[in-house]
C-alpha cells in the first residue's frame, strides 16, 4: 500500500507487544528505508521509568468534519487523568497539520491505487484473471478508482504526505512527547456494518471514516502508536485510547503504555458473552 500500512499484532499486554516487536525490528539487506534502531530490547522498556512527559490531548478528529462518541471521548479523558496521576503533564494540544483538508482525498489516491495494485498481485500469483464477479463491489470499485489515477497523481499524493509529516513532526520537535486520542471515533460496530451494497460500492470505507479518523494520519507519518482499552461503554464493549509517539520513540511509547496498564489492568477482563467459555477452559 506504498508505505501506509504497519503491520504487527493484537496482544492482550504491552509485554507481549514488546516481545513481537524485538522479534521482527531491524532491517533487512536491501530495505530501501529502515526505522531508528532500538537502544536496547523493548521487553526492558516494561517497569522503565519514561520520565515527567508533556502530552497533547485531542478528542476532534482531525478537520472537524464528524464528532466523536461520547464514550471514545471518555476513553481519552479517563486516560489523561490516569496519565497526570503518574505525573505525566497533558494539555489540550496537537499538530496544526493533523487538520489539513486535502489529507483524506491524497490518501484515497494512494489507498485505491494499492488495492489496484493487489488485485494485480493476486493475479500474478494465481495464475488467473480477476474480475468484478471474483471480489467484493466494494473492493472492484475502489480498484477502479485506483486506475482511474494518474502516475502523476499518485506521485503528487505521495509528495503531499511527505509535507504533512513535516509539519507534523514540528510539533514534536517543539516539546511535545507524546499524542493521546480517542482510538476510533464511534465504537465498536457490529457485525454486517461493513456488507457490500452492490448500489452503494463504496459505502463500507466510507463507514470506516469514523473507525479511522485518528489512525490515518499516522499510516502516512510512519510514527508509532499503541492503542490501550482503558475505558467500557455501558454495555461492556472495550474503547480505546490511542497515544503517538515520535518517530522511532517505540520505547517511550512502551514504558509509557505499561504505566497505564499496571495503573488499570485489562487482560482478565473478559466480556460477558465470552467469559463462560473462557472460565470452562
Amino acid at each position: 500500500m506504498s508505505g501506509l500500512v504497519a503491520e504487527h499484532v493484537v496482544c492482550r499486554s504491552v509485554r507481549d507487544s514488546a516481545g513481537v516487536l524485538d522479534a521482527i525490528c531491524g532491517a533487512m539487506p536491501g530495505d530501501p528505508y529502515a526505522a531508528p534502531a532500538r537502544q536496547r530490547p523493548y521487553r526492558e522498556e516494561l517497569g522503565r521509568d519514561p520520565g515527567k512527559l508533556r502530552i497533547g490531548l485531542m478528542t476532534t478528529p482531525p478537520g472537524g468534519q464528524i464528532e466523536t462518541h461520547p464514550d471514545c471521548i471518555a476513553a481519552a479523558q479517563e486516560a489523561a487523568k490516569m496519565l497526570e496521576q503518574l505525573g505525566h503533564r497533558v494539555e489540550q494540544a496537537h499538530p496544526v497539520g493533523i487538520d489539513d483538508p486535502e489529507y483524506i482525498p491524497s490518501f484515497l489516491v494512494r489507498w485505491t491505487a494499492g488495492i489496484a495494485w493487489s488485485l494485480k498481485y493476486w493475479e500474478a500469483k494465481t495464475g488467473k484473471s480477476i474480475g468484478a464477479g471474483d471480489v467484493e463491489p466494494s473492493t472492484w470499485a475502489l480498484a477502479e478508482l485506483g486506475r482511474s489515477h494518474s502516475a502523476a497523481d499518485y506521485l503528487r499524493a505521495v509528495e503531499y504526505h511527505q509535507l504533512v509529516t513535516r509539519r507534523i513532526a514540528e510539533w514534536w520537535q517543539q516539546g511535545f512527547d507524546l499524542l493521546l486520542t480517542p482510538t476510533t471515533a464511534e465504537p465498536a460496530t457490529p457485525l454486517g456494518a461493513f456488507a457490500s451494497d452492490p448500489d452503494n460500492p463504496v459505502a463500507p470505507i466510507m463507514r470506516s471514516v469514523p473507525l479511522a479518523a485518528f489512525t490515518a494520519m499516522f499510516n502516512t507519518t510512519g510514527q508509532p502508536a499503541i492503542s490501550l482499552p482503558l475505558h467500557r461503554t455501558a454495555e461492556g464493549l472495550p474503547v480505546g485510547a490511542q497515544l503517538v509517539a515520535g518517530y522511532g520513540r517505540e520505547d517511550q511509547l512502551i514504558a509509557v503504555a505499561a504505566q497505564l496498564e499496571q495503573a488499570a489492568p485489562w487482560a482478565e477482563d473478559w466480556p460477558s458473552l465470552v467469559a463462560d467459555t473462557v472460565g470452562a477452559g
